[in-house]
């Protein structure tokens, strides 16, 4: 009896901490979501990290492009072609209009109010990597994640597809 009271309390204790990270990480993303909004490059730029999203891009541009290939000869191409476009992304693509634009295809406009962190907790999912990533739904695909990085949850990773990641004009 006394083991399942403790495994109980144990449970409840883990699931309050998984609460209280993705509240505490809700409020850095809701702080990046008003400088997407507002175009606020300085904040933007305090709420992700441009060389893990850099990598990030990178990693993913080179399984995509052997993937796509099947030739190993295309397939180094890539891999040797993907640290210049990865860099080339992250001076074009990581800025607050492009991803102001990633969010307006799924529905949030400029001008709608930006939920507050205790609606935005209910959108991000503690990983087992001890990063959060945001959803679309509440069970849905991890679209951003995010880092404790010196007491602030920045971006470090973007999981929708990379054509989303685009200048709109």
């Amino acid at each position: 009896m006394i083991r399942a009271l403790f495994a109980s309390c144990l449970a409840l204790a883990l699931a309050a901490c998984a609460t209280a990270e993705r509240y505490d990480a809700a409020g850095d993303v809701h702080r990046l979501l008003i400088a997407i909004r507002d175009d606020d490059r300085a904040a933007f730029e305090a709420h992700v990290d441009r060389g893990a999203l850099e990598r990030q891009i990178e990693a993913r541009l080179t399984a995509e492009a052997k993937a796509r290939s099947g030739r190993e000869d295309w397939a180094a191409a890539a891999a040797l072609l993907a640290p210049t476009l990865a860099g080339l992304a992250g001076d074009a693509l990581i800025q607050p209009r492009v991803f102001r634009a990633v969010a307006e295809r799924y529905g949030y406009k400029r001008t709608d109010p930006i939920p507050p962190p205790a609606v935005i907790s209910g959108n991000l999912r503690r990983m087992d990597t001890g990063q959060v990533c945001a959803t679309r739904s509440k069970n849905g695909p991890c679209l951003l994640v995010f880092t404790r990085q010196g007491g602030t949850w920045r971006l470090t990773g973007f999981e929708g597809d990379l054509s989303e990641l685009r200048v709109s004009r």
